[in-house]
């Protein structure tokens, strides 16, 4: 999946998401639930109970974008967070992890190099 490139953040919805909430319905959850700007140049990321559905709403400058998920086989590696916590913030990165069915604290990835001239 190829993201925008003004995508910085990404919210994870801690806990299991109703899937018959669509854009609206979603929509309201990032801004009541999370208090956050569900017009952000962010995505927010939902799960099902099973583990097995995905939903990400993306608002793109006149319109809501609705990605939908669904593994024939196997589940994500949904984070665990505590239950007061509404959201985790995590990279564009760790989702595309996620995505491929990988835990979000990779041991084996690269870690990010911050360079700040040529040697």
């Amino acid at each position: 999946m190829d993201w925008d490139s003004s995508t910085r953040r990404v919210y994870l919805a801690c806990g299991a998401t109703d899937m018959r909430k669509s854009i609206d319905g979603l929509a309201a959850l990032v801004q009541v639930s999370f208090r956050l700007n569900p017009f952000a140049p962010a995505l927010f990321v939902f799960c099902n109970r099973q583990r097995n559905k995905l939903k990400i709403l993306q608002w793109d400058h006149n319109g809501f974008w609705l990605y939908y998920r669904r593994l024939e086989r196997g589940q994500f590696r949904w984070p665990q967070a505590p239950r007061a916590q509404a959201t985790l913030a995590i990279s564009p990165r760790q989702l595309r992890w996620l995505l491929d069915g990988l835990a979000l604290d990779q041991r084996q990835a690269h870690a990010p190099v911050r360079a700040h001239h040529v040697v």
